[in-house]
């Protein structure tokens, strides 16, 4: 009996000992739990995403460096961007060392507030089946889109016809909303055929040559393309198939998101085509139908996401080598959740010419994230290995 008392007294000794760390491994446990639940959510998102949050860097600019710019898209599981990010929600992180949010080192704020301009290729399905409330309501729609962008926005136009190539361009990249309306008024529904995989395949071509411009100033800088298709999603024998096309957007460089408005009736393969446009591409999809009350809803909303891009910038300390580093940002939403998700892309560590617009930008940058002088940059970690011991590798 001693003896079993005895066994029962170690018995508890020993788990007293083992008491928080076992806490710490449930602890662990949860965490992890929950880190492999938002990566799992980011990772399905390019089908839709199931849970989570996630967010895609699209562009890095170092053209101001110190001061790198980072452009990046915010999505929910409904693919809407999250909604009043501060710097509290934001991590960065430059080969893989943290920054000290405390230092002020970085600033975060949403592209409608700034002077950067964005591209849009509106593809409008012109086919005779549209006729109608259809296609009356559909020219409407366009009319609205390019009617809420900002002035600094371009638009082109693009119709599915019975041309040669399935497409004609009614208009390249213009800012003026009268010579875009203009463009919309002259068309009219009388395709026989509905080529959209050539014609979506021409506009991701006109989107490839249209992000660039000057990184030395915000004004006319386009920073990004997206493609709208305004249609029924049928496609009849265009040259490039379904696949093909949905292989070159997967391998886009730079993502361009396809947001598809379906104005025809009940879901089937049709519809399907739009829906699978956009989620492959980090677009979004609207079935508009008979309910034409929802366009102007829809298109606000698209415009919404467009705008609600994030440009992140952060002053980097790396000597000019011009060599290319490693950077991620990470998003915590809402703030206080202890999750943080990355992305991760690379700057360049040039030395700008001395143009006086490119020095007038950063003298600006410089008084709105002041160097830092002899305060510790990064966050500390005390069980970071600071070398391997004793030489060894």
């Amino acid at each position: 009996m001693q003896c079993s008392d005895r066994t029962e007294e170690l018995k508890m000794k020993w788990w007293q000992k083992l008491q928080p760390v076992a806490a710490e491994l449930i602890i662990l446990a949860l965490v992890l739990a929950a880190v492999l639940a938002a990566n799992l959510g980011h990772a399905a998102t390019a089908g839709g995403p199931a849970q989570g949050y996630g967010l895609k860097i699209f562009r890095v600019e170092s053209g101001l460096y110190p001061f790198v710019h980072v452009y990046m898209r915010t999505f929910d599981q409904e693919m809407n961007p999250l909604v009043n990010l501060n710097v509290l929600n934001i991590g960065v992180m430059v080969e893989g060392r943290a920054y000290d949010p405390r230092k002020k080192q970085y600033v975060i704020q949403p592209l409608r507030n700034r002077e950067e301009a964005t591209r849009s290729i509106l593809v409008l399905d012109t086919n005779k089946m549209l006729k109608g409330q259809d296609f009356e309501a559909m020219i409407r729609a366009a009319a609205r889109f390019i009617d809420a962008k900002r002035p600094q926005d371009q638009v082109a136009l693009i119709a599915l016809d019975n041309s040669g190539e399935g497409y004609t361009v009614l208009s390249n990249f213009d800012r003026e909303p009268g010579i875009l309306g203009r463009r919309l008024a002259d068309l009219q529904p009388r395709g026989d055929k509905t080529r959209l995989y050539d014609g979506v395949a021409a506009a991701m071509q006109m989107a490839g040559g249209a992000v660039g411009g000057d990184s030395s100033s915000e004004v006319e800088y386009i920073v990004s393309t997206s493609i709208i298709v305004l249609g029924s999603g049928r496609d009849d024998d265009s040259a490039i198939s379904r696949s093909d096309l949905m292989t070159r957007i997967s391998s886009l460089k730079i993502p361009v998101p396809i947001y598809s408005l379906c104005f025809t009736g009940p879901e089937g393969k049709d519809q399907r085509n739009l829906q699978a446009l956009s989620k492959n591409s980090f677009g979004k999809y609207y079935s508009i139908g008979g309910a034409y009350d929802t366009i102007t809803r829809n298109i606000e909303d698209i415009q919404n996401i467009m705008q609600s891009d994030y440009v992140l910038t952060f002053r980097a300390y790396i000597p000019v080598d011009g060599g290319r580093h490693n950077v991620k940002i990470g998003v915590e939403y809402p703030t206080g959740s202890g999750i943080m998700y990355y992305d991760a892309s690379v700057f360049e560590a040039i030395e700008p010419p001395t143009f006086p617009r490119i020095i007038e930008a950063q003298q600006k940058l410089d008084k709105a994230i002041p160097a830092l002088k002899d305060e510790e940059l990064y966050l500390k970690n005390p069980y970071a290995p600071a070398a391997v011991p004793g030489g060894k590798s």
